[in-house]
C-alpha cells in the first residue's frame, strides 16, 4: 500500500503579503502535477479580503496541465457560498473544510461556531454529493490549542464521530499551529484510524526543523498513511494570528518513507525540478 502525499503549495502561498502572479502560480503547479503526487491542494474559494494571495484561484486552474497528470485537485472553502462557487468546475476532485474543535479558532477562521459549522458541514456534504465531489474535514487543533480552550483527545474523537456520522471518507487531523506532541499524535492516530475502518485518516502536521521527524515517526507508525506537506516547509495558518509554523517539509517526509522503506508514488526528478521551481517561486521579489 502506498503512502499517500497531498502537495499543498496553497498552504505555502496563502500567508505571503507579496503577491505572486497568477502565471507564476500556474507555471510552479504545473511542475507539482508531474510529480506523482496523490493531490494537489491548490487554491481555495474563500473570501478575498480574508486571504488576497488566492483571489486568482480560478484563473489559476484555467491554466493547469490536467491533461498530463493523474494528480487530483483540492480546494480549500470555508462556508456554503465557497462550496457553491467550487463545486462548479470539473477539474476539482476534492473540497476541504477545515472544523476546528477550538471555538475561538473556528470564529477566527471561519466566522462561525463549531455547533454552527457543523450544520455547514452538512449542507457542504449534501452538496458534494450532489455534484459528485468528496469532502475532505480537516480537524483544525486536533492536538490542541494556544488559546486555553477545552482540549483532549477524548474530545478530538467526539468531533471525529459526528463528523462521520455525516458519512465523510475522508479527514486529516491538524496540528494547527505546531503545538502536537508525538504521545498525543500516536495516542489520536492510535485509536482514530480502527475506530473508524471507513474513513482515510491523514496528517495535516505544522511543525519545525527540530521536531517534524518525531511527529511524523508516531503518526506513520500509528497506521498513518496519508500526509499533508510543501516543499521546503513553506507556510502556515495566518488566522491562527500567531507565529506562523511552517508545514512538514515534503523533502523531510520523502527521506523519512526512503528509511522506512515505505512505497509512494513519486517521481523522484520530477520533484527534484519542483523544488529547484519552489526556490525561485518562494524567493523571487514580484513586481506590485
Amino acid at each position: 500500500m502506498k503512502v499517500k502525499i497531498i502537495e499543498c503549495p496553497r498552504d505555502a502561498m496563502q500567508g505571503l503579503h507579496q503577491f505572486i502572479p497568477t502565471d507564476v502560480k500556474i507555471a510552479y503547479i504545473n511542475h507539482l502535477l508531474a510529480v506523482g503526487y496523490d493531490t494537489i491542494d491548490f487554491g481555495s474559494f474563500v473570501s478575498a479580503k480574508a486571504i488576497p494571495q488566492l483571489r486568482d484561484t480560478a484563473d489559476v486552474l484555467k491554466g493547469l496541465e490536467l491533461e498530463k497528470t493523474t494528480s487530483k485537485l483540492l480546494a480549500i472553502i470555508a462556508n456554503l457560498r465557497g462550496g457553491e462557487d467550487a463545486v462548479q468546475f470539473d477539474e476539482i476532485t476534492y473540497l476541504g473544510f477545515p472544523f476546528s474543535i477550538s471555538e475561538t479558532f473556528q470564529i477566527r477562521n471561519t466566522n462561525s461556531t463549531i455547533v454552527k459549522s457543523l450544520a455547514t458541514l452538512e449542507a457542504l456534504q449534501n452538496l458534494c454529493v450532489k455534484n459528485k465531489k468528496q469532502l475532505v474535514v480537516y480537524i483544525s487543533m486536533a492536538f490542541g490549542n494556544p488559546y486555553n480552550d477545552p482540549w483532549n483527545a477524548d474530545i478530538a474523537i467526539s468531533w471525529i464521530k459526528k463528523i462521520a456520522a455525516l458519512d465523510i471518507k475522508i479527514i486529516a487531523l491538524a496540528d494547527t499551529v505546531g503545538i502536537a506532541s508525538p504521545e498525543d499524535v500516536s495516542y489520536l492516530f492510535n485509536h482514530v484510524i480502527p475506530a473508524f475502518s471507513g474513513i482515510e485518516v491523514g496528517a495535516h502536521l505544522h511543525c519545525t526543523p527540530a521536531n517534524w521527524r518525531e511527529k511524523v515517526d508516531a503518526a506513520f507508525k500509528s497506521g498513518c498513511m496519508r500526509f499533508d506537506t510543501a516543499i521546503k516547509g513553506y507556510g502556515g495558518c495566518p488566522m491562527a494570528n500567531d507565529e506562523l509554523v511552517g508545514n512538514l517539509a515534503t523533502e523531510n517526509l520523502l527521506k523519512y518513507l526512503e528509511e522506512q522503506k515505505a512505497e509512494t508514488a513519486i517521481n523522484l526528478p520530477e520533484f527534484e525540478k519542483a523544488f529547484d521551481e519552489a526556490n525561485l517561486v518562494f524567493n523571487t521579489t514580484y513586481a506590485t
